[in-house]
């Protein structure tokens, strides 16, 4: 039986890119509209 995702956290390279911030936006609302935890990471 597969477990459930129920946290995730976004690594990137670190450089700018454009449009990263709008994914990180997108993947985070996704995840939370789901019921799942985001870890930020610094």
């Amino acid at each position: 039986m597969a477990t459930k995702i129920r946290r995730i956290s976004i690594n990137t390279g670190g450089g700018d890119a454009p449009g990263l911030n709008a994914v990180i936006r997108a993947v985070t609302i996704a995840a939370l509209n789901r019921g799942w935890e985001c870890i930020g990471i610094r």
